[in-house]
């Protein structure tokens, strides 16, 4: 049975042109319910050790709209080097725009005018 979390600050996910919030008490309630399945995830070490990790995938329908792109970022190559020197290349976003949404507004102004009560 999952714990669930007394946490009203919200989590964001910025995807290419939109972005999207959801409180943390909201989403542990939803996988409490059982409406978020975990997805199990395996890491693999260099070395070949393997770790085994639960990922909660919340979907865009159960979380409220931050914003949407005003302007797109640009996609960046990059890469770090990890302590055993393997080149571990990503593509960063550096930019763009987004426009707040009304809705994100009221939660943000919500959150605030409830603080320390």
């Amino acid at each position: 049975m999952a714990t669930r979390i007394r946490n009203p600050h919200p989590h964001l996910a910025v995807f290419y042109d939109l972005a999207y919030g959801i409180a943390l008490d909201r989403a542990s309630k939803l996988i409490a319910d059982g409406d978020i399945a975990p997805t199990e995830q395996i890491f693999q070490a260099p070395g070949g050790a393997t770790t085994r990790k639960a990922i909660y995938k919340v979907y865009y329908q159960h979380a409220y709209p931050v914003g949407g792109a005003l302007s797109e970022p640009a996609l960046v190559a990059d890469s770090i080097e990890n302590k055993n020197g393997h080149i571990l290349p990503y593509v960063r976003f550096q930019g763009g725009r987004l426009a707040m949404d009304p809705l994100a507004v009221k939660v943000i102004d919500q959150a605030s005018s409830t603080r320390g009560k």
